[in-house]
């Protein structure tokens, strides 16, 4: 072999670098040229070892780090998040370096969701390893931050690998937030705090009820039918008096006999002062048939209690008449169609395109439309238009009850809610349901899932449930076993005191007691809440609101009840349509 032919350096490797070989002026050869390479390596080793802790700092590769090991909180580990902590919770953080405990204030911080710095003291133990945080003590139902940057240094100096991020949340304060009494006399206080939304808060002009304690003059035609019912029930509960009650009563009606109206149907929304519509969307800008049906529902319930002989009280009885026999249920029909149909628009005609079909809050609407002595609809509209033929029809049980109607899981609360403030669902039957089993079964459903509270949103519990259209945080949502945010609304629970007294009545208790401080404002309970994000909304809304009196009064003596069912119109249009009960 020539002193030049050097083997393929595979042969090399697999021969052995100093093998013998039968040249010797080859083996001297290789041996010098490996040598060579050896000491150029140690060389550039040593240099690079003088400047850096890193031998490779020169080709851009990071400095050494060190890295997290475990977390602790309170002794346990559960993430990143820990919910229901204590006020004084021990935080304990392990690395894989001793920590430099002189670097700790810089690098770790504790602050609330706002970034306001909580106090808390830090320690070294584990042979320097772990970091102890002690914060003092902290605000129940709050979100804190612990925070350690990258910059936090081990003993060698070195940076943490990756920025560590622990979300803390602290429980509820178990003490009683308010005296404890009676349980009726609970119920009348929410009662009397919630008619101040509807008293109070009333529209000066036109006495209607504000959509939302923030609107304005935006009144709601829907959430004033709720409101006349829970004005009926002050009166009788001599929150005010009934001359009051009827002054009111007529200032409503006469600022209704000139508002805006569609065939006869009030928009979803009018100005308090002019009585002209206010767009509840772009194409929602004429009737409503729905918020009609509540609205007519209401009035008729001030008509029947409103029952005196003396002028003023025949005379308001008078107006009504007219306002209910001026809406033209049947021409909501849509071209004589067998279905009846939510939006009519003097701009955009049918465009909304919105069929009114079970099962959800409108039965009042047929029910209303089929009572109407002027325009009423046949009982085909209800059975192909409401009832869909029976399409509507369920029978699947959920969380161990079965649903006669309706979607999956039930849906919101206010589905059984709305048109019972004045349909009395006890012994009430027609050919697709019975109406005590929908609606009680509905509730039970909404309450077995918030107990079991398969999404794991903490707070749920059997005194802490209740899911239905309400606020959120940033904005609106109708919350369901199938759309559950981690939002309680009150009026969930509480309007439904008739089909779960037992299940309602602990869930006020909690709401009131637990977390009345956060819950309860001048006009009751506010809208909805949600533990999990350390959210309470300030706002109540009417909707929501007028349930809560409504139907707590039906609880305690069927009042509402027992005037909407004795209107001899609603008798003959609930027979028409084939509902037996014995309050028909």
């Amino acid at each position: 072999m020539a002193i030049g032919k050097i083997p393929p350096l595979g042969t090399r490797i697999k021969k052995g670098l100093f093998e013998k070989v039968e040249q010797p002026y080859y083996f001297t050869f290789l041996m010098l040229k490996n040598w060579i390479l050896y000491l150029a390596i140690i060389a550039t080793l040593f240099s690079c070892k003088k400047g850096t802790e890193n031998p490779i700092q020169e080709t851009g590769t990071t400095l050494p780090t060190y890295a997290f090991a475990d977390l602790k909180v309170n002794g346990t580990y559960n993430g990143f998040t820990y919910y229901g902590l204590n006020n004084t919770p021990i935080v304990k953080i392990t690395f894989s370096s001793p920590i430099n405990l002189s670097s700790v204030g810089e690098n770790i911080t504790f602050t609330d969701a706002s970034g306001n710095p909580a106090a808390f003291t830090s320690k070294l133990e584990n042979n320097d390893n772990t970091v102890v945080i002690s914060p003092s003590a902290l605000q129940p139902i709050t979100k804190y931050i612990l925070n350690i940057n990258t910059g936090l240094l081990s003993k060698a100096g070195n940076k943490l690998q990756s920025a560590i991020v622990v979300n803390l949340i602290t429980a509820i304060d178990d003490a009683d937030k308010f005296a404890r009494i009676g349980d009726d006399e609970l119920l009348t206080l929410v009662q009397k705090e919630t008619f101040k939304y509807f008293w109070d808060f009333g529209h000066p002009t036109s006495g209607l009820a504000r959509e939302r304690n923030t609107s304005g003059n935006i009144v709601t035609s829907g959430g004033s039918g709720f409101g006349i019912m829970a004005m009926i029930t002050g009166v009788n509960r001599n929150f005010i008096s009934r001359a009051d009650g009827l002054t009111r009563m007529q200032k409503i009606v006469a600022f209704l006999k000139t508002a805006d109206r569609f065939h006869g149907a009030y928009p979803h929304w009018l100005d308090g002062n002019t009585g002209k519509v206010i767009p509840f969307s772009t194409k929602d800008n004429g009737g409503d048939l729905v918020e009609t049906s509540f609205l007519m529902a209401g009035l008729i319930t001030a008509r029947q209690y409103f029952n005196g002989t003396d002028a003023a009280e025949t005379a308001l009885r008078a107006d009504i008449n007219a306002i209910y026999s001026g809406v033209e249920w049947n021409w909501y029909r849509k071209d004589n169609s067998n279905t009846l149909y939510w939006h009519w628009s003097p701009n955009y005609n049918w465009d909304m395109n919105l069929p009114i079909k079970g099962w959800n809050e409108c039965l009042i609407t047929y029910v209303m439309a089929a009572a109407s002595p002027t325009f009423s609809i046949p009982k085909t509209v209800y059975d192909n238009g409401w009832a869909q033929n029976g399409a509507m029809k369920n029978g699947n049980t959920y969380y161990g009850v079965q649903l006669p109607l309706g979607t999956a899981n039930g849906g919101p609360l206010f589905f059984s809610h709305y048109s019972f403030l004045g349909i009395n669902p006890t012994g009430l039957s027609d050919t697709y349901a019975n109406y005590e089993t929908q609606t009680k079964a509905h509730t039970l459903i909404n309450y077995n899932y918030c107990k079991a509270n398969p999404l794991n949103n903490y707070g749920y519990s059997e005194s802490c449930w209740g899911l239905t259209a309400s606020d959120i945080p940033n904005g609106y949502t109708a919350s369901a076993p199938g759309n559950d945010v981690g939002v309680i609304a009150p009026t969930a629970a509480l309007s439904s005191f008739p089909y779960t007294p037992t299940e309602s009545m602990q869930a006020l208790k909690y709401f009131y007691y637990k977390l009345g401080n956060k819950t309860w404002g001048e006009y009751g309970f506010y809208d909805a809440f949600s533990l999990k994000d350390q959210w309470f909304a300030s706002s109540t809304l009417a909707i929501d609101q007028g349930p809560i009196i409504v139907m707590i009064e039906n609880y305690r003596t069927k009042l509402i009840w027992n005037l909407f069912m004795s209107a001899p119109e609603v008798k003959a249009g609930m027979k028409n349509l084939g509902f037996n009960s014995p309050n028909l």
